[in-house]
């Protein structure tokens, strides 16, 4: 594999990890996150081989929507630091090897945006159609349907006593949709993503993509540009600006649709999005890990379009939102509810639950090893969620969503080493319990290796040195046992088996593996222990109760099998 080919598309290996700077740390003790905190703590990136960092919104913001309603889409919120510390940020992350991405938010503003406050003045303002207003909220299926946020919103409509229409809302009524028809607002679109790439940013995660381009059921659908052929115009533009840039869509359809969103597939380049989340698979791992059984995920996988050539598939155990589980059937999602998050308060919007990975599996140290062992050899690149790396647990105590958005954990003391301040002027409460800093937190953790931070590094650092894992033809295998995936990444003669047991019980695994004849020898890419393919042309091995193995054929001595 050439390296210049793999330098050129970064983004297909690359260790992407999603934080908040307002949760991650403190740099002047008054109890918020900001960027000077950040900077103090690339190292702890680098070390976790983290090569791109991905930022929720740090913009302006009335804090409505934990800064989803932006307000200066061109500034910084000046409780997080200002544009010379966020520059500041990034030039220290990419003398790192660090690039960094940013939360794209442009399917609506805060209700105090000066778009909509002049928006709302008159019907005549010059910002009046830049958002979507209606006299009287459409019938049924003649305008966009289906509230994002149940709990909090019975309508997409939001009546204005100023201007006597009502305003299209798809998230939260203080967050006023953008008409995405005008060509002004998709002029001032570019020009945002300009002026951030100008100040460093190697891309952008682009929010709620369906949402942004919806056209389907929309009134004057008519006037919309064709959605796929703006997404294609946008990373155009990108790449003009910056011809390293990347685009990483949130987009949660089922997965021919979302295929669409990579590109015209007669180019069979991918010329839209760049990279899209896999929430069929993520979701069906779930279901996979309720039931101790690989088929969910092994269907899941098997049914999954290639993405193009120069695209490619986002792998995660869980992101900034609620794990959401709104692609399985009503019966698959009780399934899941049942097994990680039975009581109510764990759930959300009746679709999804407000839990991390370790409190859901009761700390079992297996169970999460698995999962990290799969977002890490499952094809497509993996992102992390801040605090997944030390096994951090949530706070039901706080709002929705916020209770996977707690402050970060450096140190066992009671501020967690999250700042000087007070606990009280934290954005969120710290975890308590079993997960809160004292027993779990990077200090200890960073000095055991034994303990999960250290596990994950390795698995970053072998998915590092296994260019199989991002750029191979996958073929998912036919294992014996129900309990086991089994998928081969091959890649110019060379290949890496990833086994997993989603069951509580030792399970042997004899499978044929592609393109290897008896007598092959495999080394385990984390242990440094071989094994050869039998006389019956069949790998054999074992699997302890949800155990996992790398196995690579041993004709690469350029990547070398070093020892966990």
């Amino acid at each position: 594999m050439r390296m210049t080919r793999t330098s050129d598309l970064w983004w297909k290996n690359a260790v992407v990890y999603c934080l908040d700077v307002e949760t991650y740390q403190d740099g002047n003790g008054d109890g918020i996150g900001d960027f000077a905190g950040l900077t103090q703590r690339i190292d702890h990136l680098v070390r976790l081989g983290v090569t791109c960092v991905w930022l929720m919104p740090f913009y302006p913001t009335r804090e409505r929507d934990d800064g989803y309603d932006i307000t200066d889409f061109y500034g910084v919120d000046p409780r997080l630091g200002t544009l010379g510390d966020f520059t500041e940020f990034v030039r220290t992350a990419r003398d790192r090897g660090i690039r960094v991405i940013a939360d794209l938010v442009v399917n609506h503003t805060s209700d105090h945006h000066p778009w909509f406050e002049d928006a709302r003045s008159s019907r005549d303002s010059a910002h009046r159609d830049w958002y979507v207003w209606r006299d009287e909220p459409p019938a049924k299926g003649e305008g966009p349907e289906g509230v994002v946020f149940p709990d909090s919103e019975d309508s997409l409509w939001e009546y204005d006593e100023r201007t006597d229409q009502y305003y299209l809302h798809r998230f939260y009524k203080q967050q006023p949709d953008l008409d995405i028809a005008n060509p002004a607002v998709r002029d001032e679109i570019a020009r945002i993503m300009g002026f951030w790439t100008e100040l460093g940013l190697s891309g952008f995660r682009v929010d709620a993509v369906p949402f942004l381009l919806e056209t389907d059921g929309q009134l004057d659908a008519e006037q919309l540009p064709d959605p796929h052929e703006y997404l294609a115009d946008l990373r155009a533009f990108l790449g003009r600006r910056n011809g390293e840039a990347v685009l990483l869509g949130e987009v949660n359809l089922p997965y021919e649709e979302t295929a669409k969103f990579f590109g015209e597939p007669s180019t069979g380049r991918g010329d839209e999005l760049t990279m899209c989340f896999d929430f069929i698979g993520m979701q069906q791992m779930y279901l996979s890990m309720a039931r101790g059984e690989a088929g969910p995920l092994d269907r899941a996988l098997r049914d999954r379009p290639d993405a193009p050539r120069d695209a490619h598939w986002a792998t995660f155990v869980r992101n900034h939102d609620e794990l959401t589980l709104d692609k399985l059937s009503d019966e698959e999602r009780e399934e899941v509810f049942a097994a990680f998050g039975p009581e109510k308060d764990m759930q959300l919007y009746d679709r999804g639950l407000r839990r991390r990975l370790p409190p859901m599996v009761g700390g079992d140290r297996r169970r999460i090893e698995l999962a990290y062992s799969l977002l890490f050899t499952l094809p497509g690149t993996p992102v992390l969620f801040y605090g997944e790396e030390i096994g951090m647990g949530e706070n039901l105590a706080a709002e929705a969503r916020q209770a996977v958005r707690t402050p970060m954990q450096w140190t066992p003391e009671p501020t967690a080493g999250f700042s000087s301040a007070d606990p009280e002027k934290y954005p969120e409460p710290l975890a308590t319990g079993d997960y809160g800093p004292e027993h779990v937190n990077v200090q200890d953790q960073a000095l055991d290796a034994d303990s999960l931070l250290s596990r994950i590094r390795v698995f970053a650092e072998r998915y590092r040195e296994s260019p199989e894992l991002a750029w191979g033809d996958v073929e998912i295998l036919a294992a014996e046992d129900p309990a086991v995936l089994a998928h081969c990444s091959a890649l110019e003669g060379e290949c890496v088996l990833a086994l997993h047991n989603f069951s509580d019980r030792t399970v042997p695994v004899a499978l044929e593996m592609p393109g290897t004849k008896p007598g092959t020898e495999l080394a385990d890419v984390l242990s440094g222990e071989t094994c050869t393919v039998g006389d019956d042309g069949r790998v054999h091995a074992e699997l302890g109760p949800y155990g996992y193995r790398w196995l690579r054929t041993c004709g690469n001595p350029g990547l070398g099998v070093r020892a966990a």
